[in-house]
């Protein structure tokens, strides 16, 4: 046996069957994670490759689930430059009660979110069970609160105590 320094090209997961015929449909399932103008380049960063590793998860399946565990790794990143130290299960509780977080984006961080995160952190993300579609909840999630946590302050009260235009 001879060694050949080149790769095979990638052949479809088996396991994605069910969501994408042919890689061109990975485009129309991520078509709406746009990412929002005006992110730090960290941010954009982090959410473009989230949302090319669910596209490319056409060809390795876990791809999708380090995708959403790199997507909630840079909320936790944001919320901890937003609250200060603490977990990211604290920061969470207290996104939802500053209005930052509605209860279902809530219920997909902390609930699906977290524990992909925390399997993702500790090499242990082939156990987890996620289908395309929650995959991308997750991740739009992500590129929401991202967006809201680096947004342009609204004008604040002027001097008497009115908002400026």
């Amino acid at each position: 046996m001879s060694y050949s320094p080149e790769l095979p090209w990638p052949v479809p997961d088996e396991r994605f069957r069910h969501w994408a015929g042919q890689f061109a449909d990975m485009h129309d399932l991520v078509r709406d994670l746009v990412i929002p103008p005006g992110l730090p380049q960290a941010a954009e960063s982090v959410l473009t490759t989230a949302r090319e590793l669910i596209r490319m998860s056409y060809y390795r399946y876990e791809f999708m689930m380090i995708g959403v565990g790199t997507s909630i790794i840079a909320i936790e990143t944001a919320l901890t430059e937003h609250y200060g130290k603490g977990t990211l299960a604290g920061h969470l509780k207290k996104a939802r009660a500053d209005g930052l977080l509605t209860e279902e984006q809530y219920g997909l961080l902390d609930g699906f979110g977290r524990p992909i995160r925390n399997k993702y952190a500790h090499g242990d993300l082939t156990h987890v069970a996620l289908t395309p579609p929650l995959a991308i909840g997750m991740v739009r999630t992500s590129i929401t609160i991202l967006a809201e946590l680096h947004a342009t302050p609204s004008p604040g009260p002027t001097a008497t105590g009115g908002f400026t235009i």
